[in-house]
C-alpha cells in the first residue's frame, strides 16, 4: 500500500523533531524517530522500510536509546565517582528539574543538569575531602552527559538517512 507524498514528509518532520530532542532532553530523542518509522511503515504495510531496513532502524534506537545510561555511567567511572554520588545525581537532578520548572529564567533542563553535577560534587567530596578529586568525577559525569548526547545524535541523524535513503534515494 502507497501512502501519499504528504505522509512520507511529515514522517521525516517528526523525525526531525526527534533529533532536536536528542539534543535537547525534554524532547523525546531517538525514541521518536524509530516510533515515526514505525508508524510509517506499518501503515505503508513495509512496502518502502522493508523488515531489514526496519530491524537496522531498530538497532540504532536500542544503542541510542540506551547511550544515556552507559555512556553516562562510563564517564562518571572514568571520572572515579561512586554509585552513591550517581544516586545522588539522580535525586537532585530531579530537584534541579523541578525547580527549573518554577523558577523563572533557569527552565527544567538546565536545573536539572545542574542539580545531578551538583549532588555529585557533593558526594565525592564528601567520602574524599578533596574538591579536586570531586571536579574530576563531576567532570566525568558531564563528559558522559555530552557523548550520550552525541552518541544519539549521530545514531538519528543516520536513522534519517536510512529512513530517506529507503522512501527517496533507493533505487
Amino acid at each position: 500500500m502507497s501512502l501519499p507524498q504528504w505522509a512520507f514528509w511529515l514522517t521525516v518532520g517528526v523525525m526531525v523533531i526527534g533529533l532536536i530532542g536528542t539534543l535537547i532532553p525534554v524532547l523525546p530523542g531517538v525514541e521518536l524517530i524509530w516510533l515515526a518509522a514505525l508508524v510509517y511503515a506499518m501503515a505503508e504495510r513495509f512496502a518502502t522500510i522493508d523488515p531489514l531496513t526496519f530491524a537496522v532502524l531498530t538497532a540504532l534506537a536500542a544503542i541510542g536509546v540506551t547511550a544515556n545510561i552507559w555512556a553516562s555511567h562510563l564517564g562518571s567511572r572514568l571520572g572515579g565517582a561512586s554509585w552513591q554520588a550517581l544516586l545522588a545525581g539522580l535525586g537532585l537532578g530531579a530537584v534541579g528539574f523541578v525547580i527549573g520548572l518554577f523558577v523563572g529564567g533557569i527552565g527544567a533542563v538546565p536545573g536539572g543538569l545542574i542539580g545531578a553535577l551538583v549532588g555529585v560534587l557533593l558526594v565525592e567530596y564528601h567520602r574524599r575531602r578533596d574538591w579536586r578529586e570531586a571536579a574530576r568525577a563531576g567532570t566525568g559525569w558531564l563528559a558522559g552527559c555530552l557523548l550520550s548526547s552525541l552518541i544519539q545524535t549521530v545514531l538519528g541523524g543516520m536513522m534519517i538517512l536510512l529512513f530517506l535513503w529507503q522512501g527517496v534515494w533507493r533505487p
